[in-house]
């Protein structure tokens, strides 16, 4: 069974950093692009940040010199650091693993920044 649980969200105020984890069990890790996406209240699911089985990424323009995602194999482990935060960066963070038609989402964790 697959399982992808996030950790690291919280509240911080603008200017600030976080960097959210995302813990993956029952795949192959190494074989799967991953990214985060987040949503804000009132806003579609948007991509964040992507990093491709080979290492490749891509940002979103709004992130783009302030979040930063890798991923540690041998710790089947995401991550997203997250820095110089912004108030317009408030929403629901979640991690995605996809490999061909097999896609899977954590449970989301939440950040909040404050002005």
């Amino acid at each position: 069974q697959v399982q992808l649980v996030e950790s690291g969200g919280g509240s911080v105020q603008a200017g600030g950093s976080l960097r959210l984890s995302c813990a993956a069990s029952g795949l192959t890790f190494r074989d799967y692009a991953v990214g985060w996406f987040r949503q804000a209240p009132g806003n579609d699911r948007e991509l964040v940040a992507g990093l491709t089985n080979g290492g490749r990424t891509q940002y979103a323009d709004s992130v783009k010199g302030r979040f930063t995602i890798s991923r540690d194999i041998a710790k089947l482990t995401t991550y997203l650091q997250m820095n110089s935060l912004k108030t317009e960066d408030t929403a629901i963070y979640y991690c995605n693993h996809f490999f061909g038609l097999a896609t899977y989402w954590g449970q989301g964790t939440e950040v909040t920044v404050s002005s």
